[in-house]
């Protein structure tokens, strides 16, 4: 190869829309500087002893530098002839080795300006379509001529100017179809999970009731569950629990459960009579596979004829029930001692009974609640959640979800788990107003 400079000749066509429809979709210009391509110019330099070299990419109306050595500052200059806007017309590296000797480039701000460039060469960096995106270059404020060795070495850096382009635009389409697929599977877990709850909650005579599922991941399907439904006989059923795992296997295992645990009821509604049922279908799906197991509370509701109403709840491995009470002190109702469901051989489960008076409330929760953390790092527990709502002192179903609501949210990213809740409360008597004197 000759290191003569390139003189007066017919300029390669070049479809200047396709160029800079590639230098687009590579989403170089105007972004910070760069270690690569510092480091690049740098070679440059240094491999033809020169004062001064670049990065250039050729835009519309200007030249801008992704990388510049030596040149002060400079960032981009216009797109006037003799230099990069030059050389891209070129499949080959371009040389002036005297600017005040070449027409074109005699009159370009970076030979007629402070720098006062006098030596031009540089190799166009193109894409494996055959576009020109820029240049490396290297300039010298003295006439010379370049050997082949150098720009056959300049061509190699201008190649890998174009490989590091090439990753990073891998990597950004690898970015934008990860985030696109995350997107996408956010919005299949949420149609999931809509499918694993209840559409909506029925209206039960004489009872007041609210419920909510908090995500603590949005593209993963958590296994919280809870329903509330009637039974032939006048009573109401409902259940709460949390079964093991995430994604896929977690929300079949939701579906089994919630499903297993309706018709249970209908056939016994005794509420450790539908837990033992459930246990026995999930070991009985997953024999021979790892074991599936959940926590549930599982309760039956009957109204009174006095608008209290009796409930027997029976619990496989969840934590306790709270009662808020008309006085504002909070009950645990226990069924500590009850063992997870489609774990063990032979589990046993714990059941308890209460009474809810008019003006009273019942929270079942997933324990998401109360293992998040406070700001000092401390578990809430159900110590602290009992606080929480002694302070608050709700009096129905909805006051009672607002409030654990609110502190869900003061706890923030201390809740890493999902988060289901169902509240029950009893409405209290109306006050007749006091008659006006007339």
């Amino acid at each position: 190869m000759t290191a003569s400079p390139v003189q007066a000749g017919p300029a390669l066509p070049v479809a200047e829309e396709a160029r800079l429809a590639a230098v687009r979709r590579y989403q170089v210009l105007d972004t910070p500087p760069d270690g690569a391509f510092d480091r690049i110019a740098s070679l440059a330099a240094r491999l033809f002893d020169a004062p001064m070299a670049t990065v250039a990419i050729v835009d519309t109306d200007r030249v801008w530098f992704k990388a510049a050595h030596g040149i002060g500052g400079v960032t981009e200059t216009d797109r006037a002839p003799g230099l990069s806007a030059s050389a891209i017309l070129h499949g080959e590296p371009y040389v002036v080795t005297d600017t005040d000797a070449d027409s074109r480039a005699f009159a370009h701000p970076l030979v007629r300006g402070d720098l006062g460039v006098r030596f031009y060469a540089a190799a166009p960096i193109i894409t494996a379509d055959g576009q020109r995106l820029g240049t490396v270059d290297v300039l010298d404020t003295r006439p010379r001529k370049p050997t082949d060795d150098q720009l056959e070495a300049l061509q190699d850096l201008a190649a890998l100017v174009m490989d590091e382009l090439e990753l990073r635009l891998s990597a950004m389409r690898t970015v934008a179809a990860e985030r696109e697929r995350r997107a996408e599977a956010e919005r299949l877990a949420r149609a999931l999970q809509r499918t694993l709850l209840p559409p909506a909650l029925p209206d039960v005579p004489g009872l007041q009731v609210a419920a909510a599922y908090h995500t603590a991941s949005p593209d993963e399907v958590g296994g919280d569950f809870y329903d509330l439904f009637p039974l032939d006989d006048g009573r109401w059923a409902f259940f709460l629990g949390d079964v093991c795992g995430k994604g896929a296997d977690a929300a079949a295992l939701t579906s089994l459960t919630r499903y297993t645990l309706r018709a249970a009821a209908i056939y016994d509604p005794d509420p450790c009579t539908a837990l033992a049922n459930l246990d026995a279908v999930l070991k009985g799906e997953y024999q021979g596979s790892d074991p599936r197991y959940c926590t549930a509370v599982f309760g039956v509701l009957q109204p009174l004829p006095d608008g209290s109403h009796a409930i027997t709840l029976a619990g496989g491995g969840h934590p306790s029930t709270l009662a808020v009470r008309a006085d504002g002190t909070v009950q645990a109702i226990s069924t500590a001692g009850g063992q997870l469901v489609g774990m063990l051989p032979d589990p046993q489960f714990v059941q308890n009974t209460t009474r809810l008076l008019p003006g009273e409330c019942l929270l079942l929760y997933t324990d998401g609640l109360t293992e998040a953390r406070t700001s000092d790092g401390t578990m809430l527990d159900e110590d602290g959640l009992t606080r929480h709502l002694t302070e608050t002192a709700p009096r129905t179903a909805d006051e009672l979800l607002r409030s654990v609501e609110a502190l869900l949210e003061r706890l923030g990213e201390g809740v890493s788990d999902d988060t289901a809740v169902l509240a029950l409360s009893v409405p209290a008597p109306i006050e007749p107003r006091p008659q006006e004197n007339r």
